[in-house]
């Protein structure tokens, strides 16, 4: 009897564009003979599956499940692919514990830690993690123009601290532009980051683990004439994806092993995506964990899946089956 999977899109955040896409994708990936797939939307307006027909058809929160024509469908298990609040920061994951449904992303306390940019860095720097150098901003609170050139020097990042995709992200390059970033990042997030600007090569790096095995794929290298690998870029083709990056086998086997180490550390699982920035004749230094990244047709994860030689369809049947053994 076949598995009905949820592919859970949407949110509360600017994200929702790009969840969209990845759902289309997850369901364009997903084993078709063995599960039957539906695309779930949770927004502020409400819980919906997204009927064929066109119409949207209310969830029942108490069970997770739709009634679809006219009978109750109860899902066995949640793909998460929000960008944002409430899939990325632990919130849905919550839910699903409660209700014993075996979900594809990190757990709770993972997802709302690296949901959380300046608290995540801060924590694995304790593990030895190169990161940037940063200032967190809470709800009310400001930070001098000089105090911000001082810590980080010039140019500079300003973005949510709690949120993607560079929505309300600026590049500063003059004291001038600091505190109109602020009030564009607080506009998009709850929370701001500011953080040290570094020069280089920015890479990423897929990983997931499962049962008896561990998969870190290829990097792939970003390369934009934009300021910085900004919406436009990730979204509207404005850069070049190179995958597998232009690395040396020892720096690529270095950021695969990095990579790897900060699963294990955080305690992941499923898929997540880890972006770094490589200063010439520097370290690696981390800039991000993504545990819902991005899974449009296009996205980094497919491309290093096919550049590792391995089956889209078969590496998320691993990571599904995966958790209905751990359930």
């Amino acid at each position: 009897m076949k598995r009905n999977i949820a592919i859970i899109a949407g949110g509360y955040s600017s994200e929702v564009v790009v969840s969209l896409k990845s759902a289309d994708g997850i369901y364009s990936f997903l084993d078709k003979e063995r599960y039957n797939l539906y695309i779930a939307l949770v927004t502020d307006k409400g819980w919906y599956v997204k009927h064929p027909g066109g119409e949207n058809i209310p969830i029942d929160k108490n069970t997770f499940s739709a009634v679809i024509d006219g009978e109750k469908v109860q899902f066995d298990f949640a793909y998460i692919t929000i960008h944002g609040t409430p899939g990325e920061n632990g919130l849905l994951q919550g839910y699903f514990e409660m209700l014993g449904i075996p979900y594809s992303a990190c757990g709770v306390l993972v997802s709302a830690l690296t949901f959380n940019k300046y608290v995540c860095n801060t924590y694995l720097h304790t593990f030895g993690i190169p990161v940037a150098r940063s200032i967190r901003l809470l709800p009310g609170e400001s930070v001098s123009d000089e105090e911000v050139v001082e810590r980080l020097a010039l140019p500079l990042f300003v973005k949510p601290n709690d949120g993607g995709s560079s929505f309300g992200t600026t590049k500063v390059k003059t004291k001038e532009e600091i505190q109109p970033a602020i009030r564009r990042a607080f506009a998009e997030g709850k929370e701001v980051i500011l953080e040290s600007f570094i020069d280089g090569t920015e890479v990423t790096c897929g990983c997931y683990k499962v049962k008896g095995k561990e998969q870190v794929f290829p990097l792939t290298e970003v390369v934009t004439d934009n300021e910085f690998f900004d919406f436009d870029a990730k979204y509207n083709g404005q850069v070049d994806e190179i995958t597998p990056a232009r690395l040396s086998a020892e720096l690529t086997e270095k950021i695969q092993r990095q990579t790897s180490r900060v699963y294990d550390i955080l305690g992941a699982k499923g898929l997540i995506r880890i972006d770094y920035i490589i200063p010439e004749n520097g370290e690696p230094v981390m800039l991000e964990v993504n545990t819902t990244p991005g899974m449009t047709t296009t996205s980094f994860i497919p491309q290093q899946v096919a550049a590792a030689g391995l089956d889209i369809k078969e590496v998320l049947t691993e990571i599904i089956e995966n958790e209905f053994e751990l359930n």
